[in-house]
């Protein structure tokens, strides 16, 4: 007798677990989604003027219109709280993210833009966080591209700093837009 009762008890038991796990999935489903945010930038305006600054490996700081860029960002994305920032490890990019890090309290986490595509990985699990990365003419749309899994923007041209990309994903599903400033 003792143990009809005992397993009783045990198949309520799983039955009231299961109906628990249940009502969470349907919560989860049909009344609330997380959205993953993340902007992906390009530094603001380098000085070209700065020795040296047209070389390969040259890290140039911001010009006065990218310092003035910059300065603006906060106020361009104050729709988005960002959770975390990255930025790879240039004066020009740093310098670019400083002001939406200052504003937010937020410290950069450094990454290497020749890995890109464990990064990609990285900020596609952020779920449900607001990304920043500031990256480079060739690093931001190839980054892009690796979230999106797929080829759909060329690099940057040189004198191109006016544009950054959004890209949302809900419930599994990507949506990208570019947005100039």
């Amino acid at each position: 007798m003792t143990h009809k009762i005992s397993l009783q008890r045990i198949v309520n038991k799983i039955a009231i677990m299961l109906f628990i796990c249940l009502i969470s999935s349907c919560l989860c489903n049909f009344g609330y989604s997380q959205t993953t945010t993340i902007i992906l930038i390009r530094h603001a305006e380098k000085d070209t003027t700065a020795p040296g600054s047209t070389m390969m490996k040259a890290d140039p700081p911001l010009s006065i219109a990218g310092i003035k860029r910059a300065e603006r960002l906060p106020d361009i994305l104050k729709d988005y709280q960002p959770d975390s920032i990255y930025t790879t490890n240039y004066v020009r990019t740093k310098a670019t993210i400083e002001p939406l890090a200052k504003k937010y309290k937020i410290t950069p986490i450094l990454y290497d833009p020749k890995e890109l595509g464990s990064l990609a990985e990285k900020l596609i699990h952020s779920n449900g966080k607001t990304v920043v990365v500031a990256g480079h003419s060739n690093t931001t749309p190839m980054l892009v591209n690796l979230i999106l899994k797929e080829n759909k923007y060329a690099n940057l041209e040189d004198s191109v700093y006016n544009q950054f990309w959004i890209i949302t994903i809900t419930n599994g599903k990507l949506a990208d837009k570019i947005v100039r400033y």
